[in-house]
């Protein structure tokens, strides 16, 4: 594989592949590579969301709230992963705008972003149903007030969108600016992919009930009885971020949770990636999951797709990320060995061309491990961090 200005430029065997003079050579020999991991939901980066003032917080947006340093970022990247739906918690129906990130090395946010071609910012919608948002007001008290609250945000901001095209561009006839109506505008416009958590069956479905009223684009988070209404998502075409645990506790509504849900929905013939919800996986044991699922009844082949080129389709990036292709983002992992293997290390992580991890190196295998210093912040420079010792 061949890269250049952070671009896949060629890829296969030796003899079809043009390698530049002067290119540093990277010896992969006796080692697995593969695309970076897409991590489809991920907590990464000390990520805050909307308050308890209120179940409907669409207005709040994530990008003001990561820490680029914080060391969850290093942990994922020490475990290979390249791509982040970095979102807000469920704790509200409407809980903000997510942000797909790169987890490149950076200073500031902006380090990290993945910019859309027309210019927009890429990320989605975070929603919820079940027991989350369910509290005392204003939150929901029942399931039904649930959905009810949500349509009646989803109308709203469709009688908003007609003012602002009854006005066609006349200042005088806009309707004020609503920061909430304008995220919601974007999901039914089809800009930003509603990113929905929920557990059990009947959520599921009132889920894709929603959906299809509204006609907005939708992804299913958790899913952890998506396996008994497997062939209700596959007939509405929605794909599933999957999480596999094989020690599940906490909230009743996942007492149904097997290790071969993914198989399940595989054979329904719903698109399913596998997700972190970091720190109930950790980022570092994300391909862990798809071993799991393996041993649930999923194919090799399906599971490695589920880290990668799944989640690049759930986010809508899989013309950039997801597998290794000539013209995709120079976005790849190498391992010591059999990926679905316990005892395989992610060895390096490489992001638009650039090594952002480094088994071998101290700083990083301390990420990889663990042990003092490594839950500690990323320092702005590790160059100015060197300099000064």
């Amino acid at each position: 594989m061949v890269v250049q200005n952070g671009k896949i430029v060629g890829v296969g065997a030796a003899a079809s592949v043009s390698v530049p003079a002067n290119a540093t050579k990277v010896d992969g020999k006796g080692k697995i590579l593969m695309p970076g991991l897409v991590d489809s939901h991920s907590h990464i980066g000390s990520v805050e969301g909307g308050d308890s003032s209120g179940a409907i917080q669409p207005d709040v947006r994530v990008l003001d709230s990561i820490n680029v340093r914080d060391a969850r970022i290093q942990k994922a990247q020490a475990g290979g992963i390249t791509v982040a739906n970095v979102m807000p918690g469920s704790g509200h129906l409407l809980s903000g705008q997510t942000l797909y990130l790169k987890l490149r090395d950076g200073n500031t946010i902006d380090d990290l972003l993945i910019t859309l071609p027309d210019g927009r910012i890429a990320g989605g919608m975070k929603m919820a149903n079940g027991t989350n948002p369910r509290r005392n007001p204003p939150f929901p008290g029942t399931r039904a007030k649930s959905a009810a609250m949500v349509r009646e945000q989803y109308i709203k901001a469709i009688e908003y969108r007609d003012k602002i095209k009854q006005a066609n561009g006349d200042v005088t006839k806009l309707p004020a600016r609503d920061l909430r109506m304008e995220g919601l505008v974007e999901v039914l416009d089809g800009k930003r992919i509603v990113q929905h958590h929920t557990h059990r069956h009947d959520d599921i479905l009132t889920v894709l009930r929603l959906a299809k009223e509204f006609n907005f684009h939708v992804v299913l988070h958790h899913v952890t009885d998506g396996w008994m209404v497997a062939d209700q998502i596959a007939a509405a075409h929605v794909p599933c971020s999957i999480i596999v645990l094989d020690s599940p506790g906490g909230k009743i509504e996942t007492k149904d949770m097997t290790i071969t849900n993914a198989a399940a929905l595989d054979k329904a013939g719903v698109l399913f990636g596998f997700h972190t919800d970091d720190g109930i996986v950790d980022s570092r044991f994300f391909i862990r999951e798809a071993a799991l699922a393996v041993r649930g009844g999923l194919s090799r082949d399906k599971a490695l797709y589920a880290l990668t080129m799944a989640n690049a389709r759930i986010l809508d990036l899989q013309d950039r990320i997801g597998s290794l292709e000539k013209g995709k983002d120079a976005d790849f992992i190498l391992l010591s060995g059999d990926p679905l293997s316990v005892y395989t290390h992610v060895l390096e992580t490489w992001i638009d061309g650039k090594k952002v991890f480094d088994r071998s190196d101290p700083k990083d295998y301390l990420y990889a491990v663990g042990g003092y210093g490594a839950g500690h912040d990323q320092p702005s420079s590790f160059d100015e961090e060197e300099e000064g010792r």
